[in-house]
């Protein structure tokens, strides 16, 4: 989509989710960018495959649709699940990652945070039941559904502490310019997190979006879009 000779700007959604959820931001993207959706394994119409799931793998997964489509540069966002894959990309050796754009993304979870009580009591029929099209959209597209089966793959990968988990201090590898979104009321990626997150890129802007809740861009895509085609047209 897009501009077809642009500059790539890559999109990943969030648990559950596809690259549907970026819908409200299409229009907004700075004309010069080609945008690629890629559908994380598991979910919108990417099967399951017999691999684990964990961030590394999704990170694996994406690295191989780049080097498919001849990418040898490109720009990221991503939201939730895709930002944290996000952070695992642009902070990998031999990066091709020149622009990295995160919402709602943690970059470590501690035994501690108050969101793992959350991540790891839910169930499928609770999610249905919180996002019934989202669900009945998988359904639909997914070649092979089987939600339940997604629903324990995919919480295996939000408790996931070890090294294919999420990034923690290899953050502090990223050296492309950064910008850390997150909505003001989200108790997914505390403010505070998101901190000390920014203070570990060196090259990072942080936005803190007020009333805004996980899914900032759903809920303020005007607002998002407004920094996000700041931001890229920046570098």
């Amino acid at each position: 989509m897009g501009n077809l000779n642009g500059k790539p700007l890559v999109l990943l959604h969030g648990g559950f989710g596809s690259m549907l959820d970026f819908n409200c931001l299409l229009g907004s993207i700075p004309s010069d960018y080609q945008i690629i959706g890629i559908d994380l394994r598991g979910h919108g119409k990417s099967t399951v495959g017999d691999k684990e799931l964990s961030y590394a793998q999704y990170q694996s997964d994406i690295e191989a649709v780049v080097n498919h489509l001849d990418i040898y540069s490109y720009s990221l966002l991503g939201f939730s699940d895709g930002g944290i894959v996000s952070y695992r990309l642009a902070a990998s050796e031999n990066s091709k990652v020149k622009q990295l754009i995160t919402l709602g993304s943690q970059w470590r979870l501690e035994k501690g945070d108050p969101s793992v009580d959350f991540l790891a009591g839910v169930t499928s029929g609770d999610w249905e039941g919180m996002f019934p099209d989202a669900v009945a959209s998988y359904n639909r597209s997914n070649p092979q559904p089987d939600f339940d089966l997604l629903v324990n793959k995919v919480k295996n990968v939000w408790l996931d502490m070890t090294s294919t988990g999420y990034p923690n201090n290899d953050v502090g590898d990223i050296k492309c310019p950064a910008l850390v979104m997150r909505g003001d009321d989200d108790f997914l990626f505390s403010l505070g997190e998101a901190v000390a997150l920014v203070e570990e890129i060196e090259n990072s802007k942080f936005m803190n979006i007020p009333f805004a809740e996980h899914e900032a861009h759903k809920e303020y895509p005007e607002v998002c879009c407004s920094v996000i085609s700041k931001f890229l047209s920046a570098y």
